[in-house]
């Protein structure tokens, strides 16, 4: 006889004694009545050795409830991909089925691109380091040249006032011939270098105006540069051009780092460490489970009763208490004309622990928010014993005694039961256990026998 069975048979003796023995009765002569209880003594061993545990009731509209199973899937949003840019060698940083946070290093990789692209911004930070000192020299140049400029006109205007008071003088008392001759001379000189002075004006304008535009366009395709190196190494351009000790942080980037942009799960790493990739390969895959929602399949008859919003309850195969999750209704768009089945989703704000893609389990869908949610039991807690169904309530006096009652059962929808007496808010009942606690307690168990082909019984002492 197992340990189990010798538990059971004790439940029973214990049982017996009870209804045979009256409170206070005496050795010193037969009870003048009976008392049956329905009480039985359930102390922790027991408890603990028969697997007996208790379960709060619950209010459920059954009557207006519909159970589906499903399963989770994973939202596109869910699943990361990260694919080389460009090709080069790989040292994997993370693990198979690791929890990586944003920020956490997948891998790095040492590509000869990188190191290219990295030279093609340096070629043009200092061509534009070398055009903007131009640039810089071009403004003293060109004020220098203005100045000259100015006292080469004002000299011009000077020889040009000096000519007409010669020529005045000459006209009033004559001669004066050499004296004029040699002021134009000098004022054709002059008037020369300024005409000089302002081609070199002209040109160093030009000149300035073509420097700064060259700066432009140098700063635009370094930008370029720049964008593209974000887009190789997943560093936003603000970093690439922080300062690292005196240098640009591009330039201290010998290796690509590439690091995980949302919080999951490690789910896939094809590369080995130290393997050759080739540009868009795929290096990790991380998963994000809180990104998952359930996917069920209800019939097209149901939809007059479905609407987008209603409360759903998604709960695992086996459900244990506390493991369901609460989430929203939402009436898929495709359909299935030969099934007569629709999609039925279910948005779930906090996945449970447990939800995984393409675990089953089942959901609880109440069509009326405003019908009357009666108390209701898991259909495992009620028993059958012989022509009637039994559970057992924990006493609310005493924690380590149970109660064995008639179930007086309502409508079932395969896992739960609503009760329609002798049930009241805040009960505890017997699931696991309840059937070797009926065993103990029947009054109306059948011996052992064995059944014959015609479906009669018999038992062993028939034979």
């Amino acid at each position: 006889m197992t340990a189990r069975a010798i538990l059971v048979a004790c439940l029973a003796l214990a049982a017996a004694a009870c209804s045979r023995s009256a409170p206070g009765a005496t050795d010193q002569g037969p009870a003048k009545s009976e008392t049956k209880t329905n009480r039985v003594a359930l102390p922790a061993l027991v408890r603990s050795n028969l697997g007996i545990s208790f379960t709060t009731v619950e209010r459920r509209r059954v009557a207006v409830s519909l159970r589906l199973p499903g399963r989770f899937e994973l939202l596109p949003q869910g699943r990361q991909e990260y694919r080389t840019p460009i090709a080069g060698r790989v040292q994997v940083k993370a693990t198979p089925m690791q929890r990586v946070q944003a920020g956490d290093v997948l891998y790095e990789l040492d590509a000869p691109e990188w190191r290219t692209t990295q030279r093609r911004m340096q070629d043009l930070e200092t061509s534009r380091g070398i055009t903007h000192a131009r640039l810089e020299a071009m403004t003293p140049l060109l004020a220098a040249h203005e100045a000259h400029e100015s006292s080469l006109r004002e000299a011009q205007s000077v020889l040009r006032a000096r000519i007409e008071q010669v020529e005045a003088t000459q006209r009033e008392v004559g001669g004066h011939a050499e004296e004029l001759t040699a002021a134009r001379l000098q004022l054709s000189q002059v008037s020369a270098q300024v005409a000089e002075a302002a081609e070199k004006h002209a040109n160093l304008i030009a000149t300035l105006t073509e420097l700064r535009a060259e700066l432009a366009a140098m700063q635009q395709r370094l930008a370029f540069e720049v964008d593209a190196a974000s887009a190789i190494t997943g560093l936003e351009a603000k970093v690439l051009l922080a300062d690292d000790d005196g240098a640009p942080h591009w330039r201290k980037l010998h290796t690509i780092e590439v690091r995980a942009r949302r919080a999951g799960i490690v789910d896939r790493l094809p590369a080995a460490d130290g393997s050759w990739a080739e540009a868009s390969a795929l290096l990790a895959q991380v998963v994000d489970l809180s990104q998952i929602r359930f996917l069920a399949h209800g019939l097209q008859s149901d939809l007059p009763r479905l609407q987008d919003g209603l409360l759903a309850r998604v709960v695992p195969v086996g459900a244990v208490k506390g493991a369901a999750s609460v989430g929203a209704l939402r009436i898929g768009v495709a359909a299935d004309p030969q099934q007569r089945t629709i999609d039925l989703y279910v948005e779930v704000p906090t996945p449970p622990s447990w939800a995984r893609p393409d675990v089953a389990a089942f959901v609880e869908i109440e069509t009326e928010a405003t019908a009357v949610a009666e108390i209701c039991v898991p259909s495992r807690a009620v028993i059958q014993d012989g022509l009637h169904k039994v559970l057992f309530r924990r006493a609310k006096d005493d924690p380590d005694t149970v109660i064995r009652c008639e179930a007086d059962l309502g409508l079932d929808d395969g896992r739960w039961v609503a009760i329609q007496s002798g049930l009241s808010d805040g009960d505890e009942i017997v699931v696991e256990g309840a059937y070797e606690l009926v065993l103990a307690t029947s009054g109306s168990q059948q011996k052992g026998g064995h059944v014959h082909a015609d479906g009669t019984f018999h038992s062993d002492e028939d034979h």
